[in-house]
């Protein structure tokens, strides 16, 4: 490759040799991801270096939040080529913890750890939901006994948010078990809902789970947060290690507080660049997992750095690490900052400390990432991994658009999606499901104005352009669900979804089609019946 076509790659990746070169699953923890075929639609260059690590420019040691005094920047450079190092004959060479092996380190009380340990890990919070709820309760219960209390009524978070808003008995079965066990242990965060005709009428009610978490104060820098769900990967957005777990290691931790988890080694993503205003998270983490495939990072620490992560919003944070899994990621990971601080000054009261790699941290890989090079993506069927520009599906008729999800349903992505209607001034082509992911976000649609709108607010926006009436906050139809479920593809049609997987009958239907996308993505479609590049309309 010349300099000239390196010059102008989106992505560059380093390599480092490390000790550890075979990472093998967790037997108990591992979450199996898909093989799929690399896609290799943008250029990148490899190097070689024989165990150099990179610099990092956060404070190794770790910085206790009532301070506060955390620089904001993040500064990574490369460490040229240089010749192996050997340890010497009378002592080993010391090397640094990335932000995962830290937390993993402060969690099993070990001064330090290495890629490939298997350690037991104390718990900061377990969550659960309608679905796999009832398994982990049974498994509790079996092994522990009926008459046994889980191990910290106040880390249990359970949150109904599935299969909610459903006349299907054994889905409203699931939630009062859920319900049952919470008011029999005491749990202080269960967020009930018992009124399915006015989800309003249910003060307690949330909504998604991962979105919930972030929002009621549950998600802290340098904890350790496990839920039964693959998503919950999510919550690292705000510096803390968060992975899904199975009903059995859930009914464990009910019991105990402590999980056997295998430590990660990390992978680390550095995005720099000015973000292009037609660009959303989104379209960033579809750009990884197709140039790594849904299994690049099977059981690894996903590590977000650089001045493009730094611009960007909590909730935009959360949409990158919501889809590590979708790579194959035990885990994804952005250094706290600022930005964090802020948006858990008034949810939380429960004192927590943030950690960072140290300079000498070993990464397993580096990409770099130049964000003002990429182009708005999709996913085409049925792979997160089958990349295309939005442009190269240009003639790809919809038969719907989906608005929702942990991924795509938080309050910016409805105020995106209401941005690209709003330069349009056009009605939309194809229905147009919107699936606010709580109540706090179907409340903002109904209150919050949209930048530049001369004071509209996004639910006037949506009618004004033949959306749909944003419905019940729930996970909806992203996983498909019972029948009625809400926006269900219950035929076989074409949709663009800013959900997070399009496998064979994902939302419904084992022959609809999925195309992720972006908010953006997404309302542009709406508006030309077609998949469409948000630019078409952002001018």
């Amino acid at each position: 490759m010349t300099q000239a076509a390196i010059q102008h790659s989106p992505i560059y990746i380093h390599t480092y040799q490390t000790h550890n070169d075979h990472v093998h699953h967790n037997p108990i923890s591992s979450m199996a991801a898909s093989s799929a075929i690399s896609s290799s639609s943008s250029p990148f260059i490899t190097q070689k270096d024989a165990g150099v690590s990179p610099l990092f420019a956060h404070p190794s040691k770790s910085i206790k939040i009532c301070q506060k005094k955390v620089s904001t920047k993040i500064v990574s450079v490369m460490t040229p080529q240089q010749s192996e190092r050997k340890p010497s004959a009378t002592g080993s060479v010391k090397t640094g913890m990335t932000m995962t092996e830290k937390i993993f380190s402060r969690a099993s009380e070990k001064l330090r750890l290495s890629p490939g340990e298997n350690v037991w890990v104390n718990v900061d919070v377990l969550m659960t939901h309608d679905v796999c709820g009832p398994g982990s309760i049974g498994i509790f219960k079996k092994e522990f006994g009926n008459d046994a209390k889980v191990w910290d009524r106040e880390k249990v978070v359970i949150i109904p948010d599935h299969y909610i808003f459903t006349t299907d008995e054994r889905a409203n079965r699931n939630v009062d078990i859920i319900r049952e066990f919470s008011h029999e242990q005491g749990i202080k965060y269960f967020y009930d809902i018992k009124d399915l005709s006015n989800f309003k009428a249910n003060p307690d009610y949330k909504g998604v789970c991962h979105v919930a978490l972030a929002q009621e104060g549950h998600c802290r820098p340098g904890e350790v947060l496990l839920g039964t769900d693959s998503h919950t990967c999510t919550a690292g957005a705000f510096g803390q290690f968060a992975t899904g777990i199975g009903n059995t290691d859930a009914g464990f931790v009910l019991g105990t507080g402590k999980a056997l988890l295998k430590v990660p080694p990390t992978l680390r993503f550095v995005l720099d660049g000015e973000m292009p205003d037609y660009l959303l998270a989104k379209d960033l983490i579809l750009q990884i997992i197709g140039e790594i495939s849904v299994s690049g990072a099977t059981y690894k620490a996903m590590e977000f750095v650089g001045s493009t992560i730094e611009s960007l919003t909590m909730e935009e944070r959360m949409t990158l690490c919501n889809m590590v899994v979708e790579a194959g990621g035990k885990n994804g990971i952005v250094p706290a900052d600022a930005t964090t601080f802020k948006y858990l000054k008034n949810k939380t009261s429960v004192p927590y400390e943030p950690v960072y790699s140290d300079d000498q941290a070993r990464f397993l890989a580096e990409y770099r990432i130049d964000v003002s090079k990429l182009d708005p993506l999709v996913a085409k069927p049925h792979s997160p991994d089958n990349r295309a520009s939005a442009r190269e599906c240009k003639d790809v008729k919809i038969d719907r658009v989906y608005i929702g999800s942990c991924t795509g349903g938080k309050t910016e992505d409805f105020l995106a999606a209401a941005k690209v209607l709003l330069a349009s001034g056009e009605k939309v082509k194809v229905p147009t499901f919107l699936v606010p992911a709580t109540q706090k976000v179907w409340m903002d649609i109904y209150t919050l104005p949209v930048p530049g709108s001369g004071g509209k607010t996004c639910s006037q926006i949506f009618e004004a352009a033949g959306c749909d009436t944003p419905t019940s906050p729930s996970c909806g139809a992203c996983l498909g669900g019972p029948k009625d479920t809400y926006a269900r593809i219950n035929e076989p049609q074409v949709c663009v979804s800013t959900t997070n997987r399009n496998f064979p009958g994902r939302m419904g239907h084992k022959d609809g089609q999925i195309y992720l996308a972006s908010p953006y993505t997404a309302a542009a479609s709406a508006l030309t019946g077609f998949v469409t590049d948000p630019r078409d309309f952002l001018r």
